[in-house]
């Protein structure tokens, strides 16, 4: 019964928000594949395998632009180089250490990883004031997890698919101006999920770092900016983290001293003197 509601409650909390955002950035995504003379099989197809908006772009201008196969493959892998510790921090929530969850129901989890889906999730499963009996679960119960994740990121593709077919539809309808700023509300939405989330220092100063990192390697080299602000932002805040400090400990006590604390302070006046003579 736990399960069936946290699966509703996902499906719930992205009818907001997330699936709006979603939803118009591929419905200009739908519209970007339709003017460059793909079919919107073609659309679905690159939404469902790959599920990550910049590959996406990234697959559509090389097969665009005449690349060749094996550049087309790398460069979309590379851009989706982010989502394997997305993956992995994700995944370690949703295991439990009894094993009861098969390894297919992992894979299916992790194609499902985005930026949005991975952000809302580490957010609900740590989120310190649950409202509901079952966001409480959420927090303790590490099986309603999955059916919580897969549900609010079914819903999310969904919407994104079914936009993606409207912005097809719609071609010629959206000026291209448009269509770029659409594309751009998902990782503007996942950036501002991350600012409203930061609340360690680690947290703040990767994002200040990356930030100002992106703007100086965009001046130096724009095709490596957004991969060198990420590198730059996270060693930074890996260098100045807090080092976890040691509790002291008391040193080990003799069984004497367990037994009379009181002349453990003072062992001398625990030795017995000879009498006089």
């Amino acid at each position: 019964m736990l399960d069936q509601q946290a699966l509703k409650l996902g499906i719930i909390e992205a009818l907001g928000v997330p699936a709006a955002v979603l939803g118009a950035g591929f419905l200009g995504y739908g519209s970007l594949v339709a003017d460059a003379g793909y079919s919107v099989w073609m659309m679905l197809m690159a939404t469902f395998a790959i599920w990550a908006l910049p590959g996406q772009l990234v697959l559509l201008e090389m097969a665009g632009g005449g690349a060749a196969l094996t550049a087309t493959v790398f460069a979309v892998s590379l851009s989706a180089a982010r989502f394997l510790p997305m993956t992995l921090t994700l995944m370690v929530l949703m295991r439990e250490r009894s094993g009861g969850r098969r390894l297919w129901h992992f894979l299916v989890a992790a194609q499902l990883v985005s930026m949005t889906t991975w952000a809302v999730a580490m957010q609900r499963f740590s989120d310190p004031h649950p409202k509901t009996a079952t966001e409480h679960a959420l927090r303790t119960d590490i099986a309603a997890r999955w059916y919580y994740f897969v549900g609010f990121s079914t819903l999310c593709i969904s919407a994104a698919a079914i936009c993606g077919v409207i912005g097809v539809l719609l071609i010629g309808a959206l000026p291209p101006l448009a269509r770029f700023g659409l594309a751009l509300l998902t990782p503007l939405y996942f950036f501002v999920t991350l600012v409203g989330e930061a609340r360690s220092r680690m947290q703040v100063l990767a994002l200040l770092g990356g930030a100002i990192s992106a703007l100086v390697l965009q001046t130096l080299s724009s095709n490596w900016s957004l991969l060198g602000a990420g590198l730059i932002g996270g060693t930074i805040a890996w260098w100045w983290r807090k080092p976890a400090t040691p509790k002291p400990t008391d040193p080990p006590q003799s069984d004497a001293q367990q037994l009379d604390p009181q002349n453990s302070d003072h062992p001398q006046s625990s030795q017995h003197t000879k009498a006089a003579p």
